[in-house]
């Protein structure tokens, strides 16, 4: 008999197929992408959204509830079909409080097949209050799952501290298919002043926080000579670009760029790549900057720093704070030799650490034990 290699794949967070950018849709990608390196077949199982930014009772039940129908359509499907289409492994991507996954717990209970999540959060605090209901559809979910995949060592604690006896943790670092990102012929020019460059959408909340750091930061040194690069758009781009009208001379504003070679060569004429990163999961555009050899200054938030290395890629400066963030991004920029040096290890951290085929490995190593 033929054994099953498919794998239903789900993002109740951001689907892959969402039509925004974000690190979230990048990473539901590159997952499936590493999954069929891996040797399995995903295909995406669901496109119902759990997300809820406000914290609304009624919104969750409304949302656990279209889960839970979804769920029972699934199964129903599932178990009609022969046994060799249908899924071996069910894989989540991104589980936690503000959006759970209220649809493989019950699908792969009533399949018999194993539950995997990658990136699952616990966030005890929640247990109460406005996402109590998301809270326990994550922590469920969590519990449930035969394998996490952690990302960052940022929620690695707490994933330790309420692992389950029958749940492994298995790390799985932030990554890129860098075949997605040739190199060009771009190159910083030594003979031109320093340029900074910077990749955020432009929305209320943690991006506009961290554009306010950024703007603040670089007032500090307008004494140095530098420019920057800012590619994103939305709909707090009016108040963004307020932020940076004192400094408006040395700013280049690009708005969204969807062609990826023209963000290629953007990445490698940049010196140095700029993101206070608040409140951050880990930031792709991080690993995307240093892919392209361009070192990095970033806020310490998050799983920030299981994307970088600092001191050897760039610097991590503590979270929220205006005037360490200055004072690196003053040292380096009066180091044209140093800022070099960073972006060419960042470089190959990438590329020897954080590529699709490591990846893969590791997804396949976790995995054949769960699917054999």
């Amino acid at each position: 008999m033929t054994i099953s290699r498919l794998v239903a794949f789900y993002a109740p967070l951001k689907s892959p197929n969402h039509p925004l950018p974000s690190g979230d849709r990048t990473m539901a990608r590159l997952l499936m992408k590493a999954l069929d390196r891996a040797g399995y077949s995903p295909f995406l199982a669901s496109e119902i959204r759990t997300l809820d930014k406000a914290g609304e009772r009624q919104h969750q039940e409304s949302l656990r509830q279209q889960s839970l129908e979804e769920a029972d359509r699934l199964i129903a499907h599932y178990q009609a079909l022969p046994e060799e289409n249908r899924p071996c492994l069910w894989f989540t991507y991104h589980v936690y409080y503000k959006a759970p996954d209220w649809i493989g717990p019950p699908v792969t209970k009533a399949l018999g097949i194993p539950y995997v999540i990658a990136e699952g959060s616990r966030a005890a605090k929640r247990a109460q209050g406005s996402w109590a209901l998301g809270h326990e559809g994550a922590e469920a979910a969590l519990d449930r799952a035969d394998a996490i995949f952690v990302m960052t060592a940022h929620d690695r604690e707490a994933l330790e501290r309420a692992r389950p006896s029958h749940q492994a943790l298995v790390d799985l670092p932030p990554f890129l298919d860098l075949a997605e990102w040739p190199a060009s012929s771009a190159h910083p020019s030594p003979e031109t002043e320093p340029r900074l460059l910077t990749v955020a959408m432009m929305r209320e909340g943690d991006k506009l926080a961290s554009y306010r750091i950024l703007a603040a930061a670089l007032q500090r040194i307008q004494h140095l000579p530098w420019s920057l690069d800012v590619v994103g758009d939305g709909e707090a781009r009016e108040e963004i670009v307020r932020l940076f009208s004192p400094m408006a001379q040395r700013v280049r504003f690009h708005g969204q760029i969807e062609s990826r070679a023209d963000l290629t060569a953007l990445y490698e004429i940049a010196d140095l790549f700029v993101w206070p990163a608040v409140n951050e999961a880990y930031g792709m555009v991080l690993l995307e900057a240093q892919a392209l050899g361009c070192a990095v200054v970033a806020g310490a938030y998050g799983g920030v720093a299981s994307v970088m290395r600092d001191g050897k890629t760039g610097r991590l400066t503590p979270p929220g704070d205006i005037a360490a963030f200055a004072d690196a991004l003053s040292n380096l920029l009066q180091d044209r030799e140093r800022l070099r040096s960073l972006g060419a290890v960042a470089s190959r951290f990438v590329k020897q650490e954080r590529d699709l085929a490591h990846a893969a490995l590791r997804l396949r190593n976790a995995l054949e034990p769960l699917t054999t």
